[in-house]
């Protein structure tokens, strides 16, 4: 049985290692995530990480809740925060009995805890390669958590209705050939394996 939990802390740790090396001078590097920088980015994965943080105990939130802030004077303190934040709330005892409410997704939940916490670690998982792409850097993701991506990402929705601009992912795109599972995935959820700034 795949163990979600752990895998999603995998992520967010790999994830972690890679923002403990953005300096002040990258934040404005353009990201694959059209119209974003590494700033945005970071803002948005910042608020993603509170977000599931809150949902994982239960408690319903507002979409406005969801947006995100500027970042303060040490992004990268504040990305530790929510990552351990997110790792400690999905750690809790009996957190895989309890139904997540998600404003951003569909109608917002109920979602089955294993569910939600599989859409935090789709989530992360690209959004490593994204960060990786913008730094120039090979992205912190291990063979096994790309693969065990893949399936989760294939249940993502691709029709003009759930993809698209200003939408979570655009529409999949072909990965190429000889590529690999991360590529596939990232593919699938409409970035191009082969993106350079």
């Amino acid at each position: 049985m795949v163990d979600i939990i752990e895998l999603n802390r995998r992520s967010v740790r790999a994830t972690a290692d890679l923002v403990a090396t953005i300096k002040p001078a990258d934040l404005d590097l353009p990201t694959p995530c059209t119209g974003w920088a590494v700033r945005d980015l970071l803002e948005h994965q910042i608020v993603q990480n509170h977000g599931f943080a809150l949902a994982a105990s239960g408690a319903r939130s507002e979409l406005p809740s969801w947006r995100p802030s500027p970042l303060g004077e040490d992004p990268v303190a504040e990305y530790a925060a929510s990552a351990q934040a997110v790792v400690a709330a999905f750690a809790a005892d009996g957190v895989l009995d309890r139904s997540f409410f998600l404003p951003e997704i569909r109608d917002g939940g109920p979602f089955p805890a294993a569910m939600a916490i599989g859409f935090h670690f789709i989530d992360c998982v690209v959004h490593d390669w994204d960060l990786a792409k913008a730094l120039g850097v090979p992205p912190n993701v291990e063979d096994d958590l790309a693969e065990a991506a893949l399936p989760l990402a294939a249940q993502v929705p691709d029709t003009p209705v759930s993809r698209g601009a200003g939408k979570a992912f655009l529409a999949g795109v072909e990965p190429g050939e000889d590529a690999t599972a991360l590529d596939r995935v990232v593919a699938m959820l409409g970035r191009s394996p082969s993106w350079t700034p």
